[in-house]
Formats: structure tokens, C-alpha cells, sequence
């Protein structure tokens, strides 16, 4: 069983800053990509940001410039650190993870896509 369980939403003016952060665990043999998510009332679950287990990242055109991505693989946790933060940022955020699990490390099966539960980020103008 694997759990990623996020931290660190809230409510904060437009220009203020929060972290979010997202923890898993479980019986985990690796985690591959680790990913931020979100979706807003109404519209699709978009992509935020994402980042490999060696460190490279990608962003949402929309978050350049203003959000972090990073992990910590010791403690298989990645953190969202928003800036600049924009009422269109408002949000349920989502944490995603690509896991191999001890089981299928074992049996020789894929990796598989864990989501967190999602943590509400309010961005008020």
C-alpha cells in the first residue's frame, strides 16, 4: 500500500507565497517522476510541474518564473514552492507520483501512478 499524503495549502493574497509539500509512503522500492497537478472549478486537471529522480524539471507555461519544484528523494517528498502568487492559481493542487512498488519490483511489473488526496490553495485579490 502506498500513500502520498500533501501539506501546506491555504489561503493567501495575490502576490504572497506558500510551499506546498507531499510525502510518500508505503512499500516503495524507487519513485520515478514526482509531479504537481492541480484543477480549479470547472476546468481540467492541468499539469503544474514536474521533476525526474535525477532532478530535471518542467513547468506550466503559466508558473515560469514564479514556482519551484524540487524533492528530496532521502525522504521521498517533493515540494512546490509558489511565488508571486495569482488569483488564477487558485486551485486544488495535486501530488503525483510514478512508484515502483517492493511487489512489482519483485514480480517484474510496471511502475504504477499514486495521487495524493489534494490540498486547496485559495489566492484571494
Amino acid at each position: 500500500q502506498v500513500q502520498l499524503v500533501e501539506s501546506g495549502g491555504g489561503l493567501v493574497q495575490a502576490g504572497g507565497s506558500l510551499r506546498l509539500s507531499c510525502a510518500a509512503s508505503g512499500s516503495i522500492f524507487s519513485i520515478n517522476a514526482m509531479g504537481w497537478y492541480r484543477q480549479a472549478p470547472g476546468k481540467q486537471r492541468e499539469l503544474v510541474a514536474a521533476i525526474t529522480s535525477g532532478g530535471s524539471t518542467n513547468y506550466a507555461d503559466s508558473v515560469k518564473g514564479r514556482f519551484t519544484i524540487s524533492r528530496d528523494n532521502a525522504k521521498n517528498t517533493v515540494y512546490l514552492q509558489m511565488n508571486s502568487l495569482k488569483p488564477e492559481d487558485t486551485a486544488v493542487y495535486y501530488c503525483n507520483a510514478d512508484i515502483l512498488t517492493g511487489w512489482a519490483q519483485a514480480m517484474g511489473v510496471p511502475t504504477d501512478d499514486y495521487w495524493g488526496q489534494g490540498t486547496q490553495v485559495t489566492v484571494s485579490s
